[in-house]
């Protein structure tokens, strides 16, 4: 009875291309937040909607959007090309998203609607250009979108009908306060103006005050994670560093996790040391680093969609803790400014078919932990979470558990019994691989990809043509050795594997990356990742692994 109350796209009025697109997407039905925003924006009113990642927030605000310029476009007298609608994000590869959906949206009304990214601060020129066609829809971060405005590049005083602050409740901490200020400066008085976010914080309610008129306020009646049925979360006790290193090896290196996963870290420095970890034992994973250009973040990610890599390494410390409020962005410490801070990975990346995510490092906040989780079990994929702790940091996960819980007090964080004598025979192993990464090492890890930058840069390009011999010193330098890999550790012998896996697991073996038919299929993967992972186990009387998951009580 509850799904016949459900508000399909196809009674909300929409334009048909849009709904051809909505099925090729494969949405049978809107989610929670989409089924109530979406009435309301074709209403014409402010919306102030909360949803958790990974709820359909863009499509949310992207559907209304589109529906009301085709809507002007298509009746009543002709108006003139102008840029009606602004979409603001913090980061460059949540505008890249953004765009990406949209355009996905209006793929049947291509011709009718336009949509350009401005986030990107090298392609100012190619941008102006794009801009002086005035095309429907701008994409950008505040300070892009300021920049032209100042520049006179684009003009929204006598256009704009419709302003979206996506991920509202970062864009103050990450320093774009000053930004958005003037920015409204630069907008007509009266438009529609939504803002979406995962929470409510000060920085929104000041948003709102800002920019929305008389709001209607969505706070939806939704965990800020899925339930247990749908995303299962663990904790995994470890008495020491060193058994963090040896847990994670056990779990790659005997394929107890299947499919795809993202670590996260807490420094970039760690990114690299657990990256060089796992080559000792040819296990192959990637970092994405938010030194490197834009356009290199986004390969790496288009990877690992593609399944070219099972394991990418990321870090939020840099983007969630490093632009404070009341910090200004590039004002920090030296290794703050290291990075680039429009540049995100926590929060809103499109990561295709994540099977876990592993908090390697504990997240430095209850915030963090969900904006980490919430790369797993989108839509209605099933995920799982695996934090590592210390007993030191114990307190902490507790205040994680204490906001993931809510009233009910109940625990969410299920406590992963893995029985470290099961897995010793692989301690030598493991100590032996840490003591191959050196800071030396992890330092010329580093400037081995800033190298291969350097020599692939078509910015570069024209400068090496008249300066040869730069290039030919790049090239003939020094070679780098981030860490001295030992073939033997790539091999694991039968009698280090714990009895009860032998015969299920293929240490030696390349592991088999589902089919996409078998990744999208929701039940077939759950049962998967279970059976890896022996979430259930066996009887106390059989002779099982002790890593068997979840302890009983």
């Amino acid at each position: 009875m509850a799904d016949m109350e459900v508000l399909g796209f196809e009674h909300m009025g929409l334009d048909p291309r849009l709904l051809q697109a909505v099925t090729d997407l494969g949405w049978s039905r809107p989610t929670l937040i989409q089924e109530k925003a979406i009435p309301l924006a074709l209403e014409g009113k402010d919306l102030l909607a909360r949803a958790r990642t990974g709820s359909g927030k863009t499509a949310a605000y992207a559907i209304p959007m589109l529906q009301l310029l085709l809507h002007k476009k298509t009746t009543g007298p002709a108006v003139e090309q102008a840029v009606r609608g602004v979409v603001l994000v913090p980061t460059k590869e949540l505008a890249r998203q953004a765009q990406s959906m949209i355009q996905q949206l209006a793929a049947y009304c291509a011709r009718d609607i336009r949509v350009a990214n401005v986030s990107a601060a090298e392609d100012s020129a190619s941008q102006r250009a794009v801009l002086t066609e005035k095309p429907d829809v701008v994409v950008g971060t505040p300070s892009r979108i300021l920049n032209h405005l100042q520049q006179d590049s684009l003009r929204l005083r006598d256009s704009l009908e419709l302003l979206v602050m996506d991920e509202a409740d970062l864009l103050f901490s990450f320093g774009f306060e000053e930004e958005l200020k003037s920015l409204l400066c630069h907008l007509p008085r009266i438009y529609q103006a939504f803002l979406m976010s995962a929470t409510f914080n000060e920085d929104v309610q000041t948003l709102k005050e800002l920019v929305l008129h008389n709001p209607v306020t969505l706070k939806l009646q939704e965990s800020q994670l899925p339930g247990p049925e749908q995303l299962q979360q663990f904790q995994v006790v470890c008495a020491a560093e060193e058994d963090k290193f040896l847990v994670l090896y056990a779990l790659l290196k005997l394929a107890l996790i299947r499919g795809k996963a993202l670590l996260f870290v807490n420094t970039l420095e760690r990114s690299y040391r657990l990256r060089l970890f796992l080559e000792q034992f040819s296990i192959p994973a990637c970092v994405l680093n938010g030194e490197l250009p834009l356009r290199s973040r986004c390969h790496i990610i288009s990877q690992f969609n593609q399944g070219l890599y099972d394991c990418v390494i990321a870090t939020d410390a840099e983007v969630l803790g490093a632009s404070v409020k009341g910090k200004r962005r590039g004002k920090g410490s030296k290794g703050d400014r290291a990075s680039d801070p429009e540049a995100g990975v926590a929060r809103g990346i499109d990561f295709h078919h994540v099977c876990a995510v592993l908090n390697f490092d504990l997240p430095p906040s209850p915030e963090a932990y969900i904006h980490r989780a919430g790369r797993t079990a989108r839509a209605n994929n099933p995920g799982i979470v695996l934090t590592f702790v210390l007993p030191t940091e114990l307190p902490h996960l507790g205040k994680i558990e204490e906001l993931l819980g809510g009233d009910s007090g109940a625990p969410t964080l299920l406590p992963y019994q893995f029985h470290m004598e099961e897995i010793e025979g692989f301690r030598y192993r493991c100590r032996d691989a840490m003591r191959s990464v050196t800071k030396q090492g992890i330092r010329e890890a580093r400037l081995k990809e800033i190298k291969e930058e350097l020599l692939h840069s078509e910015r570069l390009k024209t400068y090496f043509e008249d300066n040869p011999r730069d290039l030919q010193l790049l090239r003939h330098d020094l070679p780098l050795h981030p860490a001295v890999v030992k073939p033997h550790l790539g091999h694991v012998p039968d009698y280090l594997v714990p009895p009860a896996l032998r015969g299920l697991v293929s240490p030696h073996k390349k592991r088999k990356k589902l089919s996409f038919k078998k990744a999208a299929d929701p039940d077939i993967k759950n049962q998967d990742i279970q059976k890896q992972l022996h979430i259930q186990g066996k009887s106390e009387s059989d002779s099982t692994y002790s890593g068997n998951g979840p302890e009983k009580t």
